[in-house]
């Protein structure tokens, strides 16, 4: 059964905006993602229930080679350190999600612009929910090497 999720979030953002939107390590003024207690919200005002944010690494000179937390794999119900490939686990982003996620990426990595969107994900083994997804390019200077960022779960009502 599909879930309609109450206040889907879709836009870019320019890079000298990180800090507005995120900063890997800091959520909503918390100084560590490590440090986060369980249950922490890091949604804000939203009014989303509590989650905890997985950390995840995309590096576009290694073949798009996915680097995730602990909590991501939870996300997508794949066993926590499992080997990943980013057509499998794209797939996994149910199809106007993926549609929308595909065009925002090809776009940060164009035009070196973070982006916020949430999508809905089909996980392995699991119902479908919605996350939101976090992304900012790393450059080294003119071009983008890595996309990193932030996913969590975003519970529907």
């Amino acid at each position: 059964m599909k879930q309609t999720h109450p206040l889907p979030v879709h836009h870019s953002w320019a890079l000298y905006e990180r800090e507005r939107h995120f900063e890997l390590g800091q959520v909503h003024g918390y100084d560590s993602l490590d440090s986060l207690p369980d249950g922490v919200n890091v949604l804000g005002e939203a009014g989303f229930a509590r989650a905890r944010p997985g950390k995840w690494e995309c590096d576009l000179d290694d073949n798009n080679r996915l680097s995730w937390s602990g909590e991501v794999y939870d996300i997508f119900g794949i066993p926590r350190g499992a080997a990943l490939v980013r057509d499998e686990t794209a797939a996994l982003y149910c199809e106007g999600s993926r549609a929308a996620m595909e065009k925002l990426r090809a776009y940060a990595i164009k035009h070196r612009r973070g982006f916020t969107l949430d999508v809905e994900i089909q996980p392995a083994q699991a119902s479908r929910r919605w996350m939101r997804l976090i992304a900012a390019p790393l450059c080294v200077d003119d071009r983008v090497v890595k996309l990193q960022g932030l996913k969590f779960r975003v519970p529907t009502g």
